[in-house]
């Protein structure tokens, strides 16, 4: 901050994470109306997320950090806040979504209809953006816990507003007690940094050594901390649960931005090494094309809605790590480009992640709204009851699959040039992950794009297969309006990306700052201009081909029949594809991994009785691994267990011993 400046990037933020943490506080009021009192909360939010976006685009456009000391008179160091540009883009989605999701939920979770739950909802939603936020901000390894405690039961309490049904409760369960596991391996990773530099303070950029055990350890707790709260494979046992129970704009909240604070903080402590070992961007390739390919296969076999949407959400943090991986691998050999178009890719797919999930599951959320489920084998047909829910959603749809000319092509095609430069530039291992990543990339993309199309086809096209599709309506305005705000940037990033490679380019070299003396403009090295060019012809062909289509028709004599029904002479809604139809074939060839479950019908006679076919993709690491081995383990610790007897004199026993013992071994 210099000597008499008072509008500072720090500053707008600051106020942003302030009205938006006092959001809700007014329907905390018992005299205050709770329709007058959400209005009021969705105005500070929308005023916190306008102020919270010209912060971070300040800091973007920057090239300095901005820099304040909060007071807090604990014996941790200095309280510094900070934005720097790569804090800034995760605070741009920080806003942006949260700002697009109070919108929407002014009409998703109207408080005329939710008296019982608007005002708690309302409050913790505020309090998470506003702890997103100061995670982000904090530069103090004990104030970044602080934050992230609050974050994580704010989440949580967002996560179980319906919580008179036994599976939400069982889904905030799993959440609470995966966040208390991450924050264990955060509180060991700082005490870790705080034995190597002296302090609770972040280390500069750039100054730590990963030649010690230490940073082996360091590296290792942030890769498993930060990795179970992104929803990183096979961490993420917490995540499609909690995102398929959860409030559909708090969906899109958990997906699209909490998700990304374990990739921030993983990418927050690996700036601090001067450089990194080969074997360490190795591994966070594997992981992520692992977390790519298993996590969109999951997603095939999925029959709800948001459950499917929540696993997509693992398939991108796979691609996002997948561009990480390519950088240190470009790092760690000295490759400029590499490390440019890796960490570039991955950081815009952070942003557009966020806004095409979001939008995804803002459009799931409108679908609930109109039908009463999330059940896809129910739906069909909704094209032409919800036209502007059906049109968002397959913006969304396009954009997740990489597909041009929308934003998730983009940051794909970043981390595609990044692989391929590895691949031309460089020998042995430095090119053979990256040579491995292209084709699994590719294969997660054809996967993405055969999920999508069953989606589409079997909500929105087709014919009613229940009631609830049958009589359903269109959204509220103020729902529309929170989705067209994302629907916007999926346009914007996808026709103009040249646009944003100024400030990606920034971003990239808050991480690396070597990269500001070494590397080409991103627009010219990503080819941004040509891919705007292309995106650009791409649209005005479509609309031009709908044009004179929708010209042709409109001199054809037209009628009314019957959907053509394969021969059959009186076609049923029971005759169309249903999502464990239509997934099958790719369900069948991934069983290994997926474990299909599956109900077969017995025929048997020339007059059989009625019969059903059944089929359940289960949570894999979860049922068949992890609750197997805490059971396991619940059995082999019974010994132990008779300590937890219920007394508190015992208890406050136990804690002393162990602060007797700690503080003995601080002393050796």
């Amino acid at each position: 901050m210099l000597p008499g400046e008072i509008i500072t990037p720090v500053s707008l933020l600051l106020v942003a994470v302030f009205l938006s943490g006092l959001s809700g506080v007014p329907l905390l009021m018992p005299s205050m109306p709770a329709a007058a009192g959400q209005t009021l909360s969705t105005l500070s939010m929308c005023v916190a997320s306008l102020t919270g976006i010209c912060g971070a685009l300040f800091a973007l456009l920057g090239h300095t950090s901005s820099i304040r000391e909060m007071p807090w008179g604990l014996p941790f160091g200095e309280a510094d806040i900070a934005v720097d540009p790569l804090a800034a883009l995760f605070l741009f989605i920080i806003f942006l979504i949260s700002g697009a999701c109070a919108i929407y939920a002014r009409g998703y979770w109207a408080a005329e209809q939710n008296t019982g739950t608007v005002r708690r909802l309302s409050f913790f939603f505020g309090l998470l953006t506003a702890s997103l936020g100061m995670v982000v901000m904090s530069r103090n390894g004990v104030l970044f816990l602080f934050w992230w405690e609050v974050m994580s039961f704010a989440a949580y309490f967002c996560l179980i507003t319906e919580d008179t049904t036994r599976e939400v409760r069982e889904a905030g369960s799993l959440y609470l007690i995966v966040s208390h596991i991450s924050a264990l391996a955060l509180f060991a990773l700082f005490s870790l940094l705080k034995s190597t530099a002296g302090t609770f303070a972040f280390p500069t950029v750039g100054t730590l050594s990963p030649h010690s055990g230490i940073a082996l350890a360091i590296f290792m707790t942030a890769l498993f901390g930060f990795g179970l709260k992104a929803g990183m494979m096979p961490l993420h046992v917490w995540l499609p649960s909690a995102h398929a129970n959860a409030p559909s704009h708090v969906s899109a909240l958990l997906s699209g931005v909490v998700l990304k604070t374990g990739i921030y903080g993983l990418l927050r402590i690996l700036s601090f090494f001067a450089e990194v070992p080969l074997w360490w961007g190795a591994l966070i390739l594997s992981l992520g094309a692992v977390s790519g390919i298993i996590g969109v296969a999951f997603a095939i076999g999925q029959h709800d809605l948001k459950r499917l949407l929540a696993y997509h959400s693992i398939e991108n943090i796979g691609i996002i790590l997948m561009g990480v991986g390519v950088a240190l691998i470009g790092q760690s050999v000295g490759n400029s480009a590499m490390m440019l178009l890796g960490m570039a890719g991955a950081l815009l797919h952070v942003v557009n992640h966020a806004t095409f999930k979001a939008l995804l599951f803002l459009g799931a959320g409108s679908i609930i709204h109109a039908t009463g489920t999330r059940e896809i084998d129910v739906l069909g047909g909704l094209l032409r009851r919800l036209p502007w829910t059906s049109g968002f959603f397959l913006v969304g749809a396009v954009a997740i699959c990489g597909l041009p000319p929308l934003n998730g092509f983009v940051s794909e095609l970043l981390i595609y040039l990044g692989f391929l430069r590895g691949v031309t530039t460089q020998g042995g291992v430095a090119a053979g992950f990256p040579a491995m990543g292209a084709p699994a990339l590719a294969l997660i993309g054809g996967l993405a794009v055969a999920c999508f199309v069953k989606v589409v086809g079997i909500v929105f096209l087709g014919t009613p297969r229940g009631e609830s599709a049958a009589g359903a309506h269109e959204a509220p305005r103020t729902m529309l309006g929170g989705m067209a705000i994302l629907t916007t940037v999926c346009f914007v990033i996808g026709l103009i990306p040249w646009l944003a490679a100024p400030l990606l380019q920034r971003a990239t070299i808050g991480w690396h700052p070597a990269l500001g003396l070494s590397s080409e403009p991103l627009a010219t090295t990503g080819h941004l201009w040509w891919i705007s060019g292309a995106a650009i012809f791409l649209v005005l062909i479509i609309v031009l081909t709908s044009f004179m289509l929708k010209r042709r028709l409109a001199q054809l004599p037209t009628g009314a029949t019957e959907t053509w029904g394969c021969g059959y002479t009186a076609p049923t809604p029971r005759m169309q594809y249903t999502a464990s139809s239509f997934a099958e074939m790719l369900v069948h060839f991934f069983r290994g991994v997926l474990r299909p479950h599956g109900h077969v019908p017995v025929v048997r006679g020339p007059f059989p009785k009625p019969a059903h076919f059944a089929s359940h993709v289960p949570e894999t690491m979860l049922d068949l691994v992890y609750i197997p081995m805490l059971q396991r383990l619940y059995v082999k610790t019974a010994l132990i267990r008779r300590m937890q007897n219920g007394h508190l004199h015992l208890y406050m026993l136990y804690t002393f011993i162990t602060l007797i013992l700690l503080l003995a071994a601080t002393q050796i």
